[in-house]
């Protein structure tokens, strides 16, 4: 199946551009990929998944960029490279970090366009993006207007950022209580979101074959922000894909279980698609992405729109 998209353009990142951050316990760092030429540039803020960092997600971040967007990835506090140790006081309180730590990236967009050689100018702030990955999908979520539900069940903090104008949740968890295993529900007591106040355009994507250790029910719960959220205009369902989604998350990683290039590729389109047509840059990709998929005799996977 082919989606053709534009031609790609030559890609500069920059690492690590040092944020400080009062409060954290440490300077946030993050990397920045950008395009080297064009002007008026959409921002997609990245949220890695649990253990990861801001040199993880190559194949989406490199794709993305060499597209037309600049990508801002931050390094969270849970990641194995900083090795915080369970005891540390802010071990409990890391899903709220990790959404600081991206209010802060959009605090900070002066000092890294100045970070950057020859992006000065060229951001368009009025188009921003906000993307996560398994725990960075909760972290994502919760910027597009999720909320987590108190012992209750009652929604908590409102911790939505209106400078976000559209996500895109990869491999999120669903609904807690009761789909939720003893472990993860005594463990994570932050994996009980209400997708009720997700009202961000949103896309999910989802696995048909990710069963997750902390969930009493099947794949099917990674499709709870979709039909749960009134902003979740699209639901992206990949046939065979298990947590890793074919292997967004780096080139040559141990954790892909199903590798999957084709899948990859496909992903890379789709959110690319999406996310151009939500911020009001194009509605032509989005459109011949769809078609794609209907009109392929052996599709990767099928879109469903509410």
């Amino acid at each position: 199946m082919e989606i053709k998209v534009n031609a790609p353009a030559q890609v500069i990142s920059v690492k690590p551009i040092m944020l400080p951050a009062p409060g954290r316990g440490e300077d946030l760092q993050v990397r920045v990929s950008a395009p080297v030429t064009g002007n008026e540039l959409p921002i997609i803020v990245f949220s890695h998944g649990f253990g990861s960092s801001l040199d993880g997600y190559a194949p989406l971040v490199d794709f993305w960029a060499a597209h037309g967007f600049v990508v801002i990835q931050s390094t969270h506090l849970d990641s194995r490279r900083l090795g915080l140790a369970p005891e540390d006081p802010r071990t409990p309180l890391i899903w709220r970090f990790r959404v600081e730590d991206m209010k802060h990236i959009l605090d900070q967009l002066d000092l890294i366009e100045a970070s950057v050689p020859g992006l000065s100018g060229r951001l368009d702030r009025s188009r921003i993006a906000a993307v996560g990955h398994s725990f960075g999908g909760q972290t994502v979520g919760m910027l597009l207007g999720a909320r987590v539900l108190d012992a209750h069940g009652k929604p908590g903090e409102d911790l939505s950022d209106s400078r976000i104008k559209a996500g895109v949740l990869l491999a999120t968890t669903g609904k807690g209580g009761d789909d939720l295993t003893p472990f993860a529900a005594e463990h994570f007591p932050f994996m009980n979101p209400s997708f009720a106040e997700l009202t961000t355009p949103t896309l999910v994507v989802a696995g048909d074959h990710d069963q997750s250790h902390l969930s009493t029910r099947g794949p099917d719960w990674f499709t709870d922000p979709y039909f749960l959220s009134p902003g979740s205009t699209d639901l992206l369902t990949l046939f065979g894909a298990e947590h890793i989604l074919g292997g967004i998350s780096g080139y040559d990683v141990k954790e892909t279980t199903d590798e999957s290039p084709e899948r990859v590729a496909l992903i890379q389109r789709v959110t690319w698609a999406y996310l151009r047509n939500a911020l009001g840059l194009d509605d032509s990709s989005w459109a011949a992405v769809r078609t794609a998929l209907e009109e392929s005799a052996n599709p990767l996977g099928r879109i469903e729109s509410k």
